[in-house]
């Protein structure tokens, strides 16, 4: 294949069409990577994991970077930083910047050019995925030889070897267009402004020493409404969300045009698993969920409401086996603060209110100290 096309000079230039001009050269893993075991595969059935720590413990998740929480546990058994963890029998890739312990079936790709790094990870990875992507989860497990062996496509220069300085130019290039969006975003809907009301304040202060007592979900919001099923076959592509059971997409499986009954935004589902979520949208459900009428609530009054249930009810005690129907939602047991033997709906909407504000101001620290660093990668960028 050719050497990648020469790229204008200036920034303003869209990411696809920078990415239309690559030329591409198709690697094997294992020339790119050696494939090793893990030092020590840690049983998370045997081990205390913690929520924080110094050193990440990394699983076959496809969630949080693999990352399952912290061990503390003898550092001889940490496997190098600036590596790829790699599930065996899910075909799941991570960048591990920091040092990390792993559970059962991960492998550890070692890089063997010294050029790799954080900054160009993400295509990388983007050409892991795209090479394992027909193997399914679980379906077999990986040997090192079948890993290796796994060609992916990466971009090249002219002599035909690995550009990693392009990639790093496009990853710093596209962070830099989310951020810009994201910026707009926040000021579009005055996220920008983030400091607590004393409301807020008081409301934080006060948690710890909050009253709480349980209700019966029925008591709260009358029964719930079961959605009703809808085949594959039988939907028909339009605009209306459609929710069901799972964790991706927020259980968004399809937007559909037939005619269903739509939910109300501002409802909680739980779906078969027990898995509650808060809807801001109107839509439609199938029979693997339940839907909880918080319509009446404020937003954030309905989301801590939400949170609440998704404790109650996601505890492994509902699965394939014992699916959660609409009269589970009815009998559910949920722990809300109280005033006057009432739930204080008021002090749930100030504290989650204060709540999204932090997380607001966490957002806004970040995204002003990315741009800062891509001020400094401005003269690297302009090579390109």
């Amino acid at each position: 294949m050719g050497g990648r096309k020469q790229l204008p000079g200036k920034i303003s230039a869209s990411l696809n069409e920078r990415m239309d001009q690559v030329e591409w050269g198709e690697f094997e893993v294992g020339s790119v990577f050696r494939v090793v075991s893990s030092k020590k595969k840690f049983d998370a059935n045997k081990v205390k994991i913690s929520s924080s720590g110094k050193f990440p413990y990394i699983v076959r998740m496809s969630a949080s970077n693999g990352q399952k929480g912290f061990l503390n546990e003898d550092e001889k058994f940490l496997n190098e930083g600036n590596t790829i963890s790699f599930g065996q029998d899910t075909a799941t890739v991570f960048y591990q910047e920091k040092p990390y312990f792993t559970g059962d079936k991960i492998k550890i790709l070692k890089p063997l050019y010294k050029e790799f790094n954080k900054k160009n990870a993400p295509v990388i990875l983007a050409a892991l995925q795209k090479a394992f992507g027909s193997f399914s989860w679980g379906r077999s497990s990986f040997h090192v030889s079948r890993i290796e062996k796994q060609k992916m496509l990466l971009p090249v220069t002219a002599e035909k070897d690995i550009d990693f300085a392009f990639m790093e130019c496009f990853v710093a290039e596209l962070e830099k267009e989310r951020i810009e969006k994201l910026s707009s975003y926040l000021k579009m809907h005055g996220f920008e402004r983030y400091e607590l009301s004393d409301k807020e304040k008081q409301a934080l202060k006060e948690y710890d020493h909050m009253t709480w007592r349980t209700y019966r979900l029925e008591a709260l919001f009358g029964k719930s409404t079961r959605g009703r099923r809808l085949k594959s076959a039988d939907r028909v592509a339009g605009t209306l969300p459609f929710a069901t059971a799972g964790e991706a997409n927020e259980g968004i499986s399809d937007f559909i045009g037939n005619r269903v009954h739509i939910f109300s935004k501002n409802t909680t589902t739980i779906d078969m698993f027990g898995s509650a979520k808060y809807r801001n949208y109107d839509y439609g459900g199938d029979d693997h969920i339940a839907v909880v009428h918080t319509e009446n609530l404020s937003q954030n009054a309905a989301i801590f409401v939400t949170a609440a249930i998704h404790k109650a009810s996601h505890n492994g005690q509902f699965h394939y086996g014992r699916n959660f129907y609409s009269k589970d939602a009815d009998e559910l047991q949920i722990s809300l603060p109280e005033k006057d033997g009432e739930p204080d709906f008021e002090r749930m909407d100030a504290v989650m209110s204060a709540v999204h504000k932090l997380v607001f101001r966490n957002v806004i620290v970040y995204m002003d100290e990315r741009t800062d660093a891509a001020k400094g990668d401005g003269d690297k960028a302009k090579l390109y």
